[in-house]
């Protein structure tokens, strides 16, 4: 197959999306498909591109990039990381995205088979279903989280005035048709499928977000030599994770006499507010900045439990965070600050302990049993085998290839 990615987000940048793409393009390729990418330059999450990589990525730029894609770079808007600056970016990368593909395609540079449109961002789809319909190609909808319901619980768009509130209801509309017209729709969690076929999305299939379970083999064996809990958050740290629990619990604990260690690594929007919080309580945790990939297997190698979390929002009950594959992998205790598919997911692999998203006291309770006694950290290898068998990359990439291969030659149907 000829296969056309549009992405907003894409390697070089270095966050879960852009690794799960890089990861499938690569057994796509190998499997001898030919993948094109059309995608802005790597600017996310500053919202500015680099200098330094300027000439290699800028717009306008075509690349053979090392997972075997063809990369094609449209231009794109400096944006501050607020909301309404990255939501005009999206719309202007997508405009700008669907303009490159026609030129190319109307030139005979590429001749896809199907094209596959990836959200976030939303404005991408649009642009898929453009060129989908232009062309007759059939277009593979990825929903990547809950969308289009999470428009109705992102912080900071959630007034209550009537204009505001039929804008959600007119986005809420046009997404969900866009997803009955596309040949097939991708989603992450079952709950959110099956939220999907109520709604008369009737082509869907679950392809989870992934890890690579070898990267993770080499993560130690947890460290028995110190007293305190020493608890790690690893990733992105932006409104949706609502990390806030975690600072006010560990200043609780502190307080309280608790030894404990906190660690919160990674980079995003909600970063400047969590520094500020942190220290109106006393620097109760240690923040970092992001780091590279090469000092992930370090950080885990520190920590008796890891942290994943997702605020208390409706659509999250039907998101299951990638985070949480990789943290199974590790093999490391579980922190899972979540509710709905993510909690079901950790009981059934024994991976750790659940808290309901912004319950500080129950946080408290828990991170004092754990320290009080370090057997409840030992988890066994349930959920590395759980995510060996369901969202390793090369199991993900082969149901992905099942999936754009019906899209591309459907099944007759039935006399």
């Amino acid at each position: 197959m000829k296969i056309l990615l549009l992405t907003h987000y894409y390697a070089p940048e270095n966050s879960a999306p852009q690794r799960r793409w890089s990861a499938l393009i690569e057994r796509f390729t190998s499997a001898g498909h030919e993948v094109d990418v059309i995608c802005p330059p790597p600017h996310y999450p500053s919202g500015r591109l680099d200098p330094q990589m300027r000439e290699a990525h800028g717009p306008g730029s075509v690349e053979r990039d090392e997972a075997g894609a063809r990369v094609f770079r449209v231009s794109f808007l400096r944006h501050d990381g607020r909301m309404h600056t990255r939501t005009l970016d999206h719309v202007w990368v997508a405009a700008a995205t669907a303009r490159r593909a026609r030129r190319l395609i109307d030139s005979g540079a590429i001749a896809p088979d199907v094209i596959v449109a990836t959200a976030p961002a939303l404005p991408s789809l649009v642009a898929g279903r453009a060129l989908a319909r232009r062309y007759s190609i059939p277009l593979v909808a990825e929903m990547r989280d809950a969308w289009p319901d999470l428009v109705s619980h992102v912080a900071g768009f959630t007034p209550k005035r009537g204009l505001v509130q039929a804008l959600k209801r007119v986005v809420h509309e046009q997404i969900t048709g866009l997803q009955r017209d596309a040949a097939r729709v991708v989603t992450t969690t079952e709950s959110f499928a099956a939220v999907l076929l109520e709604r008369g999305v009737t082509e869907v299939a679950v392809i989870r977000n992934g890890t690579s379970v070898a990267r993770y083999r080499g993560v130690p064996e947890r460290s028995t030599g110190h007293p305190e809990l020493r608890a790690l958050y690893m990733g992105t740290i932006g409104r949706s994770q609502g990390l806030e629990v975690v600072v006010r619990a560990a200043a609780r604990l502190r307080d309280a006499g608790v030894p404990l260690q906190v660690r919160l690594v990674g980079h995003g929007v909600a970063l400047p507010r969590l520094r500020e919080l942190n220290r109106a309580l006393g620097n109760p945790v240690e923040i970092l900045g992001g780091v590279p990939g090469s000092e992930v297997v370090e950080h885990y190698a520190w920590a008796d439990t890891c942290i994943v979390s997702l605020r208390d929002w409706a659509p999250f009950a039907w998101t299951v965070p990638s985070k949480l594959y990789e943290l199974m992998a590790s093999g490391r205790h579980m922190t899972a600050i979540v509710a709905g598919e993510s909690a079901q997911l950790v009981r059934e692999a024994g991976s750790g302990d659940i808290v309901l998203p912004g319950d500080v006291q129950s946080l408290v309770e828990l991170w004092r049993r754990l320290q009080a006694d370090g057997s409840r950290l030992d988890v066994g290898d349930r959920g590395r085998a759980w995510a060996a068998r369901n969202a390793d990359y090369d199991a993900i990439a082969n149901r992905y290839l099942a999936v754009l291969q019906s899209a591309v030659r459907p099944s007759p149907a039935p006399r």
